[in-house]
């Protein structure tokens, strides 16, 4: 079946479709998840390679459970960002036990994209949201990037974390003041200085 006639299919439908052999289904969620599951976990690792090793793993994981896959339980999107949420801890943790590489020893990432002003300050505003994620505890990180980032419900949120609404809520409120806080004093920098001022 080709692509496109899968793209209207639910994610769930996909799954159960995976589940009894239907290759092009895998395929279509695949590509549908990838790419959601990936930046979630490159915003809470701000490790390019690490988050594609636990993107990689979580899928994996979705695939081995698809033939006891029960739908209405879960949302596949809740358990994915789930297990990916668990991943992340659990490659966090490890970092606290082994000793941190000096920055020195870092390699430099080499810039080849073209020099235009406005792709430049872009990526100063992106790396200064990254920065002021990677200063958030780990759950207030969680939870923001979840919910305006990934644009995920708060009820959704809650699954994943595997806590309330009202800690999602709670979350969510403190991670937004301590971002806007870390980013204090950056906006003439990052090229809002005339936004939202008065005529």
């Amino acid at each position: 079946m080709p692509l496109d006639d899968l793209a209207d299919l639910s994610d769930e439908t996909l799954l159960a479709r995976y589940a009894v052999g239907d290759r092009a289904a895998a395929r279509a969620l695949t590509l549908r998840l990838t790419p959601r599951v990936l930046g979630y976990a490159a915003r809470l690792l701000g490790d390019r390679g690490e988050a594609e090793d636990v993107a990689q793993e979580a899928l994996l994981r979705l695939w081995r459970i698809a033939p006891d896959w029960r739908s209405g339980e879960a949302q596949v999107t809740t358990w994915l960002f789930r297990v990916v949420t668990n991943l992340v801890t659990d490659r966090q943790r490890a970092r606290m036990r082994r000793p941190a590489a000096a920055l020195d020893d870092a390699p430099e990432v080499a810039d080849t994209a073209p020099g235009a002003l406005a792709w430049m300050l872009e990526r100063d505003r992106m790396a200064a949201l990254e920065a002021g994620l990677a200063q958030l505890p780990d759950r207030q990180r969680q939870a923001v990037v979840l919910r305006h980032i990934e644009g995920l419900p708060n009820p959704e949120i809650a699954a994943i974390m595997g806590i309330g609404i009202e800690a999602v809520e709670s979350l969510t409120a403190r991670g937004k003041r301590a971002l806007a806080a870390a980013l204090a004093g950056q906006r003439a920098a990052l090229g809002y200085e005339d936004e939202g001022a008065e005529p």
